[in-house]
């Protein structure tokens, strides 16, 4: 019984190291965003003066003066922006990724092969690569300073990792829906539609999720291809309250990023449950 009980002691007392040992590394992780969350209710002169992450002096001014925005443009309309280029590229992606993965998934066509290949090496090529010739295109039609260039791939099957995301959850469905569904006399329109799509739910909300988060997310293109204030989103916003000359307004940028994470935080715990069964039943680890 004495062996018993030491060995069970032993394990649960290793489970507990185990468990203090992920707790403390979870903590260090979410440092950064507490940080950023605290120090945006302090008052600018003291944010680096006092690194705890308790304020001694609580303020909203940060957040009223940063949702003033700039040149008379508030943030509210930086927020608006970018929920407009996020909804429409999730959009984009839910429709033409889901079209080309049941296309490569079940349908057969001449260089089937070859054209998934190809699909493929985009993925591992880099967007710098591709950069330099897709802006010179965008300026021969006069996108530059629209929302086209950040949009418009997204309703063309760009994401490719979307596209095998979705190939690899209809590879798992039984093919016998389908053949049932052709002998009652469903075209492929409606196998799509009927079949497929209910049940690609959970790699939908995947995409949706991702899509969404890298949307938001995204500096680079928007700072590549947005110039007029009207337009910029809210990443391009929180870049513009940074000076480089030092005289920047911390509270408020500070204020903005902490809002900035709301909404993909809201998203994801929303729909958390949806995102792995979708991850997890493509077979993608």
């Amino acid at each position: 019984m004495s062996r018993s009980r030491t060995a069970h002691r032993t394990v649960r007392l290793r489970a507990l190291l185990k468990h203090i040992v992920i707790i403390g590394f979870g903590l260090l992780m979410l440092y950064p965003v507490l940080w950023l969350i605290s120090s945006s209710f302090k008052p600018n002169q003291i944010i680096f003066s006092s690194p705890g992450l308790i304020p001694q002096t609580w303020t909203f001014e940060n957040y009223v003066n940063g949702w003033k925005g700039l040149q008379g443009v508030s943030f509210g309309r930086f927020f608006a922006n970018s929920a407009f280029i996020s909804v429409m590229s999730v959009l984009g992606n839910l429709v033409t990724c889901s079209m080309a993965a049941y296309a490569f998934g079940r349908l057969n066509f001449r260089f089937k092969g070859l054209w998934f290949s190809l699909m493929l090496v985009t993925i591992m090529l880099p967007y710098h690569v591709v950069l330099v010739p897709q802006y010179v295109i965008y300026s021969k039609l006069e996108w530059i300073n629209t929302y086209f260039p950040l949009i418009l791939p997204k309703w063309l099957a760009h994401d490719s990792f979307f596209i095998l995301l979705m190939v690899q959850f209809i590879r798992g469905l039984p093919k016998e829906l389908d053949e049932s569904a052709t002998i009652d006399g469903c075209s492929q329109r409606q196998i799509y539609f009927r079949i497929i799509l209910p049940l690609l739910v959970p790699a939908l909300i995947s995409t949706a999720i991702f899509t969404f988060i890298w949307s938001w997310d995204d500096f680079f293109s928007q700072m590549i291809y947005l110039s007029d204030i009207n337009l910029f989103t809210v990443q391009l916003g929180i870049r513009s309250l940074f000076d480089p000359s030092g005289q920047s307004d911390w509270g408020g940028l500070l204020a903005m990023s902490a809002l900035s994470l709301l909404p993909i935080t809201v998203i994801f715990l929303a729909f958390q449950r949806y995102f792995l069964e979708g991850i997890a039943t493509t077979g993608l680890k």
